[in-house]
């Protein structure tokens, strides 16, 4: 008994932390269609960047039906293919984000059961004051090249930095 209450209080302990992790950016969808007979679609979603409100970046993605899976024998895992395009879609106000050349993931969702998901990265361009934000497929095993990337630019706009300006 009292090894189940240690492994109850671990859970507990672990559930309490994790939910103190920054917590990133959700999808809400916005439309999905057909893309053949299979039944299988295309999902776009809209993802507003965490920490810079004014820009909504919308991806589309796929989405393989029951009778895809069936008749490939994958069933835990989406392609990779994705594309995106981000815009500013309201006042910009930009808050602690990271400016080196690694840039930070604003967004990230599995696409299979353990190995793969699908991930926005924001990287800051300061010699051409443009948000770049780049979708691309993270793999455990081995990376992939299937990659989108577009940019927000911000010369000429009207941005509120909180804290300094870069």
């Amino acid at each position: 008994m009292r090894g189940v209450a240690r492994i109850i209080n671990a859970a507990s302990l672990a559930l309490f932390l994790f939910g103190l992790r920054p917590v990133p950016a959700l999808a809400e969808e916005v439309g999905r269609f057909s893309n053949d007979w299979t039944g299988n679609d295309l999902v776009v979603e809209a993802v507003a960047d965490p920490k810079i409100e004014g820009v909504t970046c919308h991806i589309v993605r796929f989405d393989r039906s029951l009778i895809d899976r069936l008749s490939k024998g994958n069933w835990f895992e989406d392609p990779s293919n994705a594309s995106i395009a981000c815009r500013q879609t309201g006042p910009l106000r930009i808050g602690k984000i990271d400016l080196d050349r690694n840039g930070e993931e604003v967004f990230s969702d599995r696409i299979s059961l353990i190995f793969k998901a699908l991930a926005i990265r924001r990287i800051y361009d300061k010699p051409n004051d443009t948000l770049v934000y780049v979708i691309h497929s993270r793999q455990i095993v081995e990376g992939s090249a299937k990659m989108a990337i577009s940019t927000v630019p911000l010369h000429g706009a009207d941005v509120t930095w909180i804290g300094a300006r870069p």
